[in-house]
């Protein structure tokens, strides 16, 4: 099957053995300890300790290799890659050579590579302005939409309203993660900004209305299962929402989120889909046929390169 990847992080593909190569001096002991989670919370320490061991282009470069090595050999055609560019601008890099090795990466790598940058929501719309102009300053070199990630109690999608307006006037695609530790309302609110595709969702499942709309409108829910029973979003496989979302007839693309954080892969996630919640074949086929059917980029996959 052709599918691709639509919801996955940079910064949380980097595996313990990419760490080593960026820098040399860590121990696979130190890695794990601090990659070592329970919750939400313990998540975002993790994947702020391996944003801190990004520090150059270069850095960056060999992630994207391997991340891009990596998806190739799972046999995915197509890949939208988030970069958290808020947190290189907290970090005060230069986003424009971060990404010019990046790009570097996806040009040679054997499938398409489309990029979404991506604002860190609490903290603020003034901080997050800068990402949306950065995104927008390369519609044409690579990126295709704008997002916004991190807490969501702390960084309602409505502060970002307008930003998101101006996002849609200037060519960008529009997503947003939502729902995924707090409620369906904040799915509601990323819908009302703009949100062409939900990042995680799942509390969708709480409000019928909501999949209604949902479904009438074609609106995907870009689903990482794993990931949401590692963070504790949701306390067990048996409890995730995925199969009674996709009942009630919302568009669902399987996804990895943070591959290395959450020790999982694209074929490991559709490989749960299948035992776990007991999608037939032709599921599955639906499954991956969302995932290129929901893409930004239009698609001329064995002709198209990055």
């Amino acid at each position: 099957m052709k599918r691709a990847e639509l919801h996955l992080h940079l910064e949380g593909s980097v595996e313990p053995g990419t760490l080593l190569e960026i820098d040399p001096s860590l121990t696979r002991e130190e890695i794990a300890a601090a990659t070592r989670y329970t919750d939400f919370a313990g998540f975002i320490e993790s994947y702020i300790w391996v944003n801190r061991k990004l520090t150059r282009p270069q850095h960056y470069a060999i992630a994207a290799r391997a991340l891009f090595e990596r998806l190739a050999g799972e046999g995915v055609v197509y890949a939208e890659v988030t970069l958290s560019v808020g947190m290189m601008l907290w970090k005060g890099q230069d986003f424009a050579a971060i990404y010019a090795a990046i790009l570097r990466e996806a040009c040679r790598a054997r499938l398409t590579v489309r990029f979404i940058l991506d604002a860190v929501r609490h903290f603020g719309a003034d901080a997050a302005a800068p990402v949306f102009d950065l995104a927008a300053d390369r519609i044409h070199d690579g990126v295709v939409a704008i997002g916004i990630g991190g807490d969501e109690a702390r960084g309602p999608a409505l502060w970002f309203k307008d930003l998101y307006a101006q996002a849609h006037d200037r060519g960008l695609r529009l997503t947003a993660h939502a729902g995924e530790t707090t409620n369906a309302q904040s799915v509601w609110d990323a819908i009302e900004i703009g949100a062409e595709r939900i990042g995680h969702g799942i509390r969708a499942i709480e409000d019928a209305k909501l999949l209604q709309h949902l479904r009438e409108h074609q609106i995907p829910l870009e689903i990482s299962i794993t990931s949401n029973v590692r963070t504790g979003s949701v306390k067990s496989y048996a409890e995730h929402p995925v199969r009674k979302l996709f009942e009630a007839g919302v568009p669902i693309v399987l996804n990895t989120d943070d591959p290395a954080l959450f020790e999982c892969t694209l074929e490991s996630e559709y490989r749960v889909a299948r035992e776990s919640f007991g999608f037939r074949e032709a599921e599955i086929e639906q499954l991956a046929a969302n995932s290129l059917k929901f893409a930004f980029a239009e698609l001329r996959l064995g002709a198209e390169r990055s």
